[in-house]
């Protein structure tokens, strides 16, 4: 299986494939969009500002590129908040592929929220299995809940997606990588689909 981590200047790459190596599969990380075209799984992970971010997604094509793929996408964390239409990150428009703002936890909670939370799934879907599981997050700002794009949902403060899905592509705003176990098995299904 030929699995492609979308290279651009996002921290978390490394965190990612040493996951995925953990788990038998060794990634290829790069910003060629024949690569990225040609691999059976793409994984747009990332930690940083969606400014800068978007920012040379746009310099390489990327922002092109990623929505107009057709094999199983997997966004992390970033990738979640950036796969989203706008983020109020920098007064961001994003990539567009769910129609979702991003927006910053309110004052009075601690952000970023940062540490281990559980995810309520949808009774059925890939990830049901995983429902009320914890994973780690950490993270400033948040996708609004959609009635159905919204496969899995996580509270702080608030109720905000924690797992997307639409056709081809699904997201997820903790971390799996840095999530143990129920990380490792988030992967796995991710990589059976």
């Amino acid at each position: 299986m030929k699995v492609a981590i979308i290279k651009y200047n996002a921290g978390n790459i490394r965190s990612v494939e040493y996951a995925l190596q953990r788990l038998g599969v060794e990634p290829i990380i790069t910003d060629d969009h024949h690569i990225i075209q040609s691999a059976d799984k793409v994984i747009f992970p990332g930690v940083g500002s969606a400014g800068s971010g978007m920012k040379h997604i746009q310099e390489r094509q990327l922002d092109q590129l990623i929505p107009s793929l057709i094999q199983p996408v997997l966004g992390v964390c970033f990738g979640l908040q950036l796969m989203c239409t706008h983020s109020e990150e920098d007064d961001t428009p994003c990539l567009g592929i769910f129609d979702l703002k991003v927006k910053k936890f309110k004052k009075e909670r601690k952000v970023p929220h940062m540490g281990w939370n559980s995810i309520s799934f949808a009774n059925e879907g890939a990830y049901a299995e995983l429902s009320g599981e914890d994973f780690y997050f950490v993270h400033s700002y948040y996708a609004e809940i959609h009635p159905v794009f919204t496969v899995g949902h996580s509270e702080y403060g608030e109720a905000y997606s924690a797992v997307l899905q639409k056709d081809n592509f699904t997201a997820i705003q903790a971390h799996p990588e840095k999530s143990a176990k129920v990380g490792a098995r988030f992967l796995e299904i991710f990589l059976q689909s």
